[in-house]
C-alpha cells in the first residue's frame, strides 16, 4: 500500500518541485504561470507542505510500521496534521484569490472549494477524535483527508484517460474529470475504512455462510 500511495503522489510532487525551482530563478522547464507572480507565497506553502504530506503520509497507514514505531507515528502525525491543513487552506486561498487558470471554469472552482474544505474538516476531525482516544474514527477521518489530498495524482490519470477517449477536454469535461478523481479516491478510502471496521463476529458469520 505504501508504494502505491507514493507512486500516486509522485507526479504532482515532481511538478510542484519543478515549479519551486522555476520560482527560485531556475530554468523555465514548465510553462510560465503569471497568475502566481504577484503573490507566490501561498503556492510555495502549498507545494512544500504537499511534498511532506505526500511522502510521509503513506507510512501512517501501514499497520505493521505503525505498530513497530508508535512514537514515530505520533510525532510524524502531528507534523502531518499541520502540513495537511496547510495544503488544504493554501489550496482554498489560491482558489479564492488567484486568477483562474486557462480552461478552468465555475464548476471546477466549486469542486475545489468543496473538496478543499472537506480535506481541512476531515483532518481537523481526525485530530480532534484522537485527543479523545478514538483510534477508529481518527484513522477513518485521516484516510478521507489523505484521499482528497491525493486527488492531484489521480487527476493525472483521469485527465489523461479522458483525453485519450474523448479528445482534448472542454471546460466542462475537465471539471468533471478532475472532480471524478476526488470521488474515486474517497470511494476507495470509504471501502478501506468499512473493510477495516467490520466486526469480527460479522466476518466470521460471513465466512461460515459462504462455506455452507
Amino acid at each position: 500500500m505504501i508504494v502505491g500511495l507514493l507512486v500516486l503522489s509522485l507526479i504532482p510532487l515532481a511538478s510542484g518541485a519543478l515549479r519551486l525551482t522555476q520560482l527560485a530563478g531556475g530554468p523555465e522547464i514548465m510553462p510560465a504561470a503569471a497568475r502566481f507572480d504577484a503573490s507566490p507565497l501561498p503556492l510555495v506553502v502549498h507545494i512544500l507542505s504537499a511534498i511532506v504530506y505526500g511522502i510521509l503520509g503513506p507510512f501512517q497507514f501501514a499497520t505493521g510500521f505503525r505498530r513497530r514505531k508508535p512514537s514515530w507515528h505520533r510525532a510524524v502525525g502531528r507534523l502531518l496534521v499541520l502540513c495537511g491543513l496547510l495544503v488544504g487552506l493554501s489550496g482554498l486561498w489560491m482558489t479564492l484569490f488567484y486568477p483562474h487558470a486557462p480552461g478552468d471554469g465555475e464548476l471546477l472552482y466549486a469542486f475545489r472549494l468543496l473538496f478543499g474544505s472537506a480535506m481541512v474538516v476531515s483532518i481537523a476531525l481526525g485530530f480532534a477524535v484522537i485527543l479523545r482516544g478514538d483510534v477508529i474514527r481518527h484513522r477513518a477521518w485521516m484516510m478521507r483527508g489523505f484521499a482528497i489530498g491525493l486527488g492531484a495524482g489521480t487527476q493525472v490519470v483521469t485527465l489523461l484517460g479522458g483525453e485519450l477517449i474523448l479528445g482534448p477536454p472542454s471546460e466542462l469535461s475537465r471539471a468533471l474529470l478532475m472532480g471524478a478523481a476526488w470521488v474515486i479516491n474517497l470511494a476507495v478510502a470509504e471501502w478501506a475504512i468499512r473493510k477495516r471496521t467490520v466486526p469480527p463476529a460479522r466476518m466470521a458469520s460471513t465466512v461460515v455462510s459462504h462455506q455452507q
